[in-house]
């Protein structure tokens, strides 16, 4: 069963299915955990996207041996009751890296020159070239918090443009050729901050109040991660307070809502969760994912097990 999707139909994943001998249900949207878990019972493997597969979820499916993301994180999979029940957890954790660096450079670049400020003056009737200081990229102290593939892929591209790159220690045997600082220096000493961490018990809310109190005033914050790795709350009266000046948003805690309190405003830009978006980024997740839930169900290794 595939419990959701954002790409129209599911042509590709049945094939692979019935190819290898198995009938694939599509359960999307799956917004009613009753009708998931009844649709799912006779389920050998599960292909899910960004719906929960819950405890209650798998424990409902007796003869479940795999469940596969199709993506990179595993938040959404509750992995203590996969493990309790021998099922094998599989993810796609490289598919979408230039993509996502790719995403986190735009909205840089953004807020640099403007582009999306500059984009609703002139279409609101307003030409007026100096209606907001620009910066010059070259010279951007980018903080990368998270030392992950889209992590340093976003720092080599910034690089690139002649920006100084910071790396967090919590890593730093990965952050060569980068300079290695403590998170406090590094949200010190940053124009932009950007968000590459997984969410985990311990990541949650990471950027809450007192870490926002501590970025440089006017500063950037960018979050191509994970929604709930952000207190939106929090942002919205650091934003009041001028630290940091700006944020740059993929992802949000509860997605498809957008927080009442960030969605009216201009030193805010938001996306709807695309960072991980192209054609040829989604065509290989979908591949990927659904040959490695064939290769389980074959008694094969996995490719990409989590963990």
């Amino acid at each position: 069963m595939i419990t959701d999707h954002p790409w129209p139909g599911t042509d590709v994943e049945a094939a692979i299915c019935d190819a290898a001998g198995y009938e694939l249900l599509d359960g999307s949207p799956g917004d009613d955990p009753a009708a998931l878990q009844a649709l799912a019972a006779d389920s050998v493997g599960i292909l899910t996207n960004w719906a929960p597969v819950t405890g209650a979820l798998i424990a409902s499916c007796p003869d479940l041996r795999v469940v596969t993301r199709l993506g990179v994180g595993v938040d959404n999979i509750d992995l203590a009751a996969a493990a309790a029940h021998g099922v094998v957890v599989t993810r796609v954790p490289d598919y979408c890296v230039e993509e996502v660096s790719d995403h986190a450079v735009a909205m840089v670049l953004a807020w640099a020159r403007g582009i999306t400020f500059f984009d609703r003056e002139v279409r609101a009737g307003r030409f007026d070239p100096g209606a907001r200081a620009l910066r010059r990229v070259r010279n951007l102290v980018v903080g990368i918090w998270g030392a992950g593939r889209n992590g340093l892929a976003t720092a080599r591209k910034l690089a690139a443009f002649g920006c100084t790159v910071l790396v967090d220690d919590r890593h730093p045997e990965r952050a060569v050729p980068y300079e290695v600082v403590t998170v406090d220096e590094l949200l010190t000493r940053s124009d932009v901050v950007s968000i590459h961490l997984p969410l985990t018990d311990e990541t949650r809310d990471i950027v809450d109040a007192e870490v926002l109190g501590r970025m440089r005033p006017g500063s950037l914050l960018v979050n191509t991660g994970r929604g709930r790795l952000v207190d939106v709350e929090a942002l919205a009266a650091a934003l009041d307070a001028g630290r940091p000046g700006a944020a740059a948003l993929d992802v949000l805690p509860d997605e498809p809502h957008v927080p009442p309190s960030l969605v009216a405003r201009e030193d805010v830009l938001v996306t709807p969760h695309v960072a991980f978006a192209s054609v040829e980024s989604v065509a290989e997740v979908r591949r990927r994912a659904t040959e490695d839930l064939v290769r389980v169900l074959r008694g094969e290794t996995p490719l990409d097990p989590y963990p």
